[in-house]
């Protein structure tokens, strides 16, 4: 069976734009996305403030991080929230990707929504109208994978329960992991005995099915200094410890899933649990940000990032935001229309990179001496000493965080070159927040 649904996928094309979509002018209203590409617009012909996908930087993270993966021993389920874009985990698939990994319910069903047949749910699921939807989605489609999540014996009560009073003896059950945090982590058995005790309960239960464990080390680490790392390490030891306790527990035809991994901490999960794949099991990354990289918080702390601590190719940024000056009201001192409903603020303000005078056949500039120093709900503040700044120049940032930059965008469209004078819209990619 094929991993998503690539005609759903396809079809993305052929819906029409419409004033919702707020990077894109009134000239494109009513048009199809495969109809606005065949022009082969350019970005001058979009408005601001805009964020924007770089094809190439896409490409090249995909590639990188897939050879990475098989080069270390390890499969790769990215987290699908960062980017909530089904032609992206289309790209991410098509790439190798074992599965795509969700944080809930309605993620989920946007995946069913475009076919995605193996889902890993990095968290707990006990509302039991999800629960009984998921089961339904079992039963009508044989191929259909899903995971979820469970860090105590009561999530796991939970779970039989709802699935008892809606399926019957032989429906399919509900494959589970048992979740292992850490004192200081987010959710998570905190002791190995709490976990044991879950796989035990989720062993028991007559619709549900232990298939691995699993955590999220990037909420034991703070930093990459080696205190950090060993930190991390450590943690992941302990995941491995449980998984290995709980061996007798999983069916005969299961193949366990070990997994942990972000982006901020891959090459320190593949050095404490690769070797469990050797051992009969699956280790699987849930990395998701690498995709687009970042000018900020990844672009410090990822493995393939500006420092690496791995082997492999540097991943890079493919993700930058556009905004004009709209008023420069004092000496040195511009605002921009682009502010926190555009733009992530969440880890760092948006990076000056390039200015595009307002003169015609003025050259592009590199941003220096510019800096953003705060951003309002539509505004944004930029300091300038270097290069000189006038109303109606446009302003290429780069921009930090991924996770908090598409759900700003419905419609994201994808250039060739970020870099050339007026680059060319390749692609627009839908997100479903």
């Amino acid at each position: 069976m094929p991993a998503y649904d690539a005609a759903a996928v396809a079809a993305l094309a052929d819906q029409q734009v419409s004033w919702r979509d707020k990077a894109l002018p009134p000239a494109f209203w009513g048009r199809t996305v495969a109809g606005i590409l065949a022009d082969r617009p350019r970005l001058s012909q979009l408005p601001t403030p805009l964020m924007t996908l770089s094809a190439p930087g896409l490409r090249h993270n995909v590639d990188t991080l897939d050879t990475w993966c098989r080069r270390h021993g390890v499969e790769l389920a990215p987290h699908g929230k960062t980017t909530m874009a089904p032609a992206l985990w289309a790209m991410q698939l098509d790439a190798g990707a074992w599965a795509i990994t969700l944080a809930n319910g309605f993620q989920l069903g946007v995946a069913r929504a475009y076919g995605v047949q193996r889902v890993l749910i990095a968290n707990a699921v006990i509302s039991p109208l999800q629960l009984r939807w998921i089961a339904d989605e079992l039963a009508a489609d044989p191929s259909f994978e899903v995971m979820v999540w469970a860090d105590s014996v009561r999530t796991v009560e939970i779970m039989e329960a709802a699935r008892s009073a809606h399926v019957g003896p032989d429906a399919r059950p509900l494959d589970v992991m048992v979740e292992v945090g850490g004192i200081g982590g987010r959710t998570g058995a905190r002791d190995a005995e709490t976990a044991l005790a879950v796989g035990h309960a989720i062993a028991k239960a007559s619709t549900l099915r232990l298939v691995g464990v699993a955590g999220y080390e990037g909420a034991i680490g703070h930093g990459v200094d080696e205190a950090n790392l060993e930190e991390v390490r450590a943690y992941l030891r302990d995941l491995a410890t449980v998984h290995h306790r709980l061996k007798d527990l999983y069916d005969a035809d299961v193949v366990p899933v070990v997994s942990a991994g972000g982006s901020q901490y891959f090459e320190q999960v593949a050095k404490v649990l690769a070797s469990e794949a050797g051992d009969g099991a699956r280790v699987v990354l849930r990395s998701g940000a690498y995709i687009t990289h970042d000018d900020g918080l990844y672009r410090r702390v990822s493995p393939l990032g500006a420092n690496p601590r791995t082997d492999g190719e540097q991943l890079v940024s493919a993700m930058h935001g556009w905004m004009r000056i709209t008023s420069q009201p004092e000496p040195g001192l511009a605002i921009f229309d682009g502010g926190r409903r555009d733009f992530p603020f969440d880890q760092d303000f948006p990076e000056p990179q390039l200015i595009r005078p307002r003169s015609e056949g003025s050259p592009i500039l590199p941003a220096t001496g510019m800096t953003v120093t705060n951003l309002n709900d539509q505004h944004g503040y930029l300091t300038f000493t270097d290069v000189p700044v006038v109303i109606g120049d446009e302003l290429r940032v780069g921009l930090s965080h991924p996770c908090t930059a598409f759900d700003k965008w419905g419609l994201i469209p994808v250039v060739d070159d970020p870099d050339a004078a007026d680059p060319v819209v390749v692609d627009l990619v839908r997100t479903f927040f």
